[in-house]
């Protein structure tokens, strides 16, 4: 039997710790089948982003028609889109194959703090892409970059869940693994109707580089696999908090998240 199928589009790391790479190594983790549509190329390490060079809108095109249209997909995840036209082209492609459930993490800057997505961009993102997600899961500086709504504590994060979701997303998961909540990693998933509060807790590492990456990747393949957002946001939650806890130091910065945690 085949496994369910799972589609990344999004940039490469070529430091193997986020993007492209982080998704694939995920999906295996998690018993899918992971394809790829690369958008970008970016020169990475563990010390920052180097130098980023986005594919032209007919190779994403072309790339996303080989593998739907031969392979199928059960899952589609969207990472780094880096400007309005792949953007658009992205949102104009999800359109193409409705009812298959799409995970999309906008992202905007790197761990290191290094843009990855156009200001001119984010228009694209609120009017094209966002109504396309069973899921968007924004952290922190994205629901800034995309709502203007500061999150500062808990109490900011319902109406920052309520600004994301008017964009037109099914479901939003609001990241808080940046607030200072003390020994727990809290996040908030809601449809606007039903609110599901995630906590896990917080480990004392700082090799965390490929976390938001991971963990859309691990809800898209639940989801692939047949489980309800929530139930699927909490096995991601789940996996990516061992992640986490078993990342490792990698060159001389910040080192990625264990995606093979649970056969070491």
């Amino acid at each position: 039997m085949k496994p369910p199928l799972v589609l990344t589009v999004a940039g490469s790391d070529s430091g193997g710790g986020a993007g492209v790479q982080a998704d694939l190594k995920t999906m295996l983790a998690l018993g899918v089948h992971g394809m790829s549509v690369l958008t970008a190329v970016t020169a990475q390490n563990s010390r920052g982003v180097q130098g980023v060079w986005e594919l032209p809108a007919e190779a994403v095109r072309a790339q996303y028609r080989a593998v739907v249209d031969d392979i199928g997909v059960q899952a589609v995840k969207t990472g780094m889109l880096a400007t309005a036209a792949l953007v658009e082209t992205v949102a104009e492609l999800l359109a193409g194959t409705p009812g298959v459930p799409v995970v999309v993490d906008p992202v905007g800057v790197s761990k290191h703090g290094d843009p990855l997505l156009a200001e001119s961009a984010l228009d694209s993102v609120r009017t094209k892409l966002l109504p396309a997600a069973t899921v968007a899961t924004p952290n922190l500086d994205e629901v800034t970059q995309l709502t203007g709504v500061r999150v500062e504590d808990e109490s900011d994060m319902r109406p920052a869940a309520e600004a994301v979701l008017s964009y037109g997303p099914r479901w939003v998961l609001i990241k808080g693994g940046h607030l200072p909540t003390g020994r727990e990693a809290v996040d908030l998933l809601t449809d606007g109707t039903e609110e599901h509060w995630l906590r896990a807790p917080r480990h004392d590492n700082r090799h965390t580089h490929g976390t938001g990456c991971t963990l859309a990747s691990a809800i898209a393949s639940g989801l692939a696999k047949g489980l309800t957002v929530p139930e699927a946001v909490r096995e991601a939650k789940e996996y990516v908090t061992g992640a986490i806890a078993a990342g490792f130091a990698l060159g001389s910065g910040i080192g990625p998240v264990d995606h093979g945690w649970r056969t070491r």
